[in-house]
């Protein structure tokens, strides 16, 4: 599956442009609305990844941004003022000074639930190292969607919010023991691995546990560290809370990013 026209209007898909530190943008469409989450890649590379997934800039409705880290961000100013899109954004990371000017700026309230036509969607707070973060969990045509990465650890509020979906983008952001002996300084490990930081594979795991995995279609395992983590540790981590069934995860990776995937 590559157009968004191949699927029928009110079926909600998400795809990835790619995931990890390098850059991260994530496509959500329900066939008639389409939306970008986040847009770490440079304006040029950012069009060509949208292409791969045979989606053009004109056809996005808005881009929403969870925070302001580069990897989030670095395309998202060039793109919004080149096709002339509405950015939502929480006043947090706007005061950030980090996006430039934007044709249209839309607030984002956490905790508050706004729609873009078709799609409504519920920002919610998460515990990571940047101004006003937020995480977006997306419904439309009767699913839901989470999007849940950069997070430092997963808090109550982050389990009752996600909890109950249909499809989940899930932070897997490194294995323990490869943050421990690996390249980084020790700072840099001391704040990927903290409360405000990114979640650890087992960390990912246990809050599978507790958001439910009944209705759970599918699980994309995302913002993989290249240096800390490797893709069959973190399928590792999660593979024993589906019985060995494997079916339901995927990862997304920072080259190749993830095809859509349509939830029924």
């Amino acid at each position: 599956m590559t157009a968004t026209q191949e699927v029928p209007p009110g079926r909600l898909r998400f795809a990835s442009l790619g995931s990890g530190s390098k850059g991260n943008a994530t496509l959500v469409s329900d066939g008639e609305t389409h939306l970008l989450v986040d847009c770490g890649f440079s304006l040029r590379e950012a069009e060509r990844r949208l292409g791969r997934l045979g989606m053009h800039p004109r056809q996005l409705d808005a881009l929403l941004v969870t925070h302001e880290h580069g990897d989030h961000i670095r395309g998202i100013g060039a793109l919004a003022r080149r096709y002339r899109l509405p950015v939502w954004l929480t006043p947090g990371t706007w005061a950030s000074g980090r996006l430039g000017e934007l044709p249209e700026r839309r607030w984002i309230t956490p905790q508050a639930r706004f729609a873009v036509k078709g799609l409504s969607i519920d920002p919610v707070t998460v515990p990571h190292d940047a101004r006003e973060p937020v995480q977006f969990r997306i419904q439309g045509g009767g699913r839901r969607l989470g999007l849940l990465t950069d997070l430092g650890h997963p808090t109550e509020h982050v389990a009752r919010a996600f909890a109950g979906c249909d499809a989940l983008v899930l932070e897997c952001n490194h294995d323990v023991r490869l943050l421990a002996e690996g390249p980084y300084p020790p700072r840099l490990k001391r704040r990927v691995g903290g409360d405000w930081g990114h979640l650890a594979n087992a960390q990912a795991a246990r809050l599978l546990s507790r958001l439910g995995l009944d209705r759970l279609q599918r699980i994309a395992c995302s913002h993989l560290s290249e240096h800390n983590n490797r893709p069959e540790l973190a399928l590792e981590a999660l593979v024993p809370l589906l019985d060995g069934d494997e079916s339901r995860l995927m990862v997304t990776c920072q080259d190749d990013g993830l095809a859509w995937q349509a939830i029924a």
